[in-house]
C-alpha cells in the first residue's frame, strides 16, 4: 500500500503506522507480561521493563526519525508554495520547523532514557516532546489555513484546528495532574494514593499522543504532491 502512494506521501503514512504500531506493541507486551495494569498506564509505562521496553525505545526513535523526515518535506512543500502566494512569511515556516525538531529530540531522550532508571531526564524528554509537538500542530494548522484555498481546503483546515484545540486542551491537565504524583512508580492500581492523578493524566497523554498521529495523517494528501528528485553531476576531467 506504501509503495503505491504518489509523491511521498509513503512518509507519513508509514509516520503514523509506525507510531501507532509503537503504542500498541509495547502496551500489549507490558499487559501480557503483567508489568502494568491495563487501564490507561502512562504511555512510558508500557515501555519501562524488558522485553518491552527495548522495543519501545527503538521502535519510537525510528518515529523521531520519520518525524524529522516528515517535518522537514512540509517545510520544503511550504517554501515552494510560497514561492508564488507569500501566504506565511519564511520566519514562520522556519521556526515551526524549530519546533517540530525539538519535539522529535524529546521523543529520543523518552525512548533512551527509562522512566524508571533517570526519571528527571525522561521527564524533561516527555515535556518537551509534548510542548513541542502540541506548538508544531497549531503552527501548522495556522499556517494551513493562511493558505487556503489555493493549496488547501477549509475542511483540512478544520480537522487539523479541532485536532490542535483538542490536543492543548488535553496537554494542559496532563501537566498539572502528572505535577501532584508524589511517587514514580508503573504498576497502579485503583484506589491507591495518587491514583485519580495519574488516571487523568494518562488518559490526556494518551489522547495528545494520538493527536499527534491523527494530525500527521492530514499530512497524507499534501505528500502527494511533493516528489523527490536526484540529481546528478559528472565532471570529466580534461
Amino acid at each position: 500500500m506504501l509503495c503505491c502512494m504518489p509523491g511521498v506521501a509513503f512518509v507519513p503514512a508509514l509516520l503514523v503506522s509506525w507510531s501507532s504500531a509503537a503504542f500498541i506493541i509495547s502496551y500489549v507486551i507490558a499487559v501480557l507480561a503483567g508489568h502494568v495494569e491495563p487501564l490507561v498506564p502512562y504511555i512510558s509505562d508500557t515501555g519501562t521493563k524488558p522485553p518491552e521496553s527495548g522495543i519501545f525505545g527503538f521502535m519510537i526513535n525510528i518515529s523521531a526519525l520519520l518525524g524529522v523526515i516528515t517535518m522537514y518535506i512540509r517545510y520544503l512543500l511550504i517554501e515552494k508554495q510560497n514561492e508564488s502566494s507569500h501566504f506565511v512569511r519564511s520566519s514562520c515556516n522556519i521556526f515551526s520547523l524549530c519546533i517540530g525538531l525539538m519535539g522529535c529530540i524529546g521523543m529520543g531522550i523518552v525512548a533512551t532514557f527509562q522512566e524508571l532508571s533517570v526519571p528527571s531526564v525522561h521527564d524533561i524528554g516527555a515535556l518537551v516532546a509534548f510542548g513541542s509537538g502540541v506548538i508544531y500542530i497549531t503552527l501548522q494548522s495556522i499556517i494551513s489555513y493562511k493558505s487556503c484555498p489555493q493549496w488547501n481546503t477549509y475542511f483540512v483546515c478544520h480537522i487539523r484546528m479541532a485536532i490542535s484545540v483538542i490536543s492543548c486542551i488535553a496537554f494542559i491537565p496532563m501537566i498539572v495532574f502528572a505535577s501532584q504524583i508524589s511517587m514514580t512508580k508503573i504498576d497502579w492500581t485503583p484506589g491507591e494514593k495518587d491514583y485519580t492523578y495519574h488516571f487523568v493524566s494518562a488518559i490526556c497523554e494518551w489522547t495528545v499522543a494520538f493527536g499527534f498521529i491523527f494530525f500527521f495523517l492530514t499530512f497524507i494528501r499534501d505528500f502527494q504532491r511533493v516528489s523527490l528528485r536526484i540529481s546528478t553531476e559528472i565532471h570529466e576531467d580534461s
